[in-house]
């Protein structure tokens, strides 16, 4: 499945976007290690939870999540499912070498104010020959 982002403006209208459209946005951000497109996807206050980790509160400090993991060996996000519940997006995903995990994205007003992952990080950190923390 391939996510190709959309205009969020046009003049002074806002236009509103389905949590599929907006979480499309953020696989193709994610994709290219695009940080300043990823970052402005999120709300001021959201909270990016990847469960094998502590939690990361604002824009600000998920911005320089997104710098740091961005450092790191590319990582991609295939698509395998998306789902969309009312304000939620539900993304079903697996990596190039095997790794797969699921996120679920709170969005309103089109921004990402709640995200939590699911993934296992020894596996990530063995399979990128990083050090085991």
């Amino acid at each position: 499945m391939l996510c190709y982002g959309k205009g969020l403006f046009t003049g002074l209208e806002v236009i509103y976007m389905t949590p599929k459209e907006i979480l499309c946005q953020w696989v193709d951000a994610f994709n290219n290690a695009d940080v300043e497109t990823i970052s402005e996807l999120y709300d001021d206050n959201a909270i990016n939870h990847q469960v094998a980790n502590e939690p990361v509160i604002g824009k600000e400090a998920i911005k320089k999540m997104f710098e740091q993991d961005f450092s790191f060996p590319e990582m991609v996000c295939i698509v395998e499912n998306i789902f969309e519940d009312g304000q939620w997006a539900i993304l079903e995903w697996r990596a190039p070498l095997g790794l797969r995990g699921c996120g679920f994205f709170q969005i309103v007003n089109n921004k990402i104010i709640f995200q939590r992952g699911y993934w296992d990080k020894l596996s990530f950190l063995k399979q990128h020959n990083l050090p085991i923390e």
